[in-house]
């Protein structure tokens, strides 16, 4: 995980518009903010985000 992908996930959280855990959710508000490189990384690194959310560890 990149520096940029966590900045964006923390981004996401901090606005409140969705529960982390709902992947599809994340991905269309990361659409919806240009976080297209968080978007492919949802898709390609599943296991490794929900590590990270549950955790808070890379």
């Amino acid at each position: 995980m990149t520096e940029k992908i966590k900045e964006q996930i923390l981004y996401i959280r901090d606005t409140g518009k969705t529960n982390m855990f709902d992947v599809g959710m994340v991905q269309r508000l990361a659409n919806e903010y240009g976080f297209y490189e968080l978007v492919v990384y949802l898709d390609e690194n599943h296991k490794d985000y929900m590590h990270f959310t549950l955790t808070g560890e890379e």
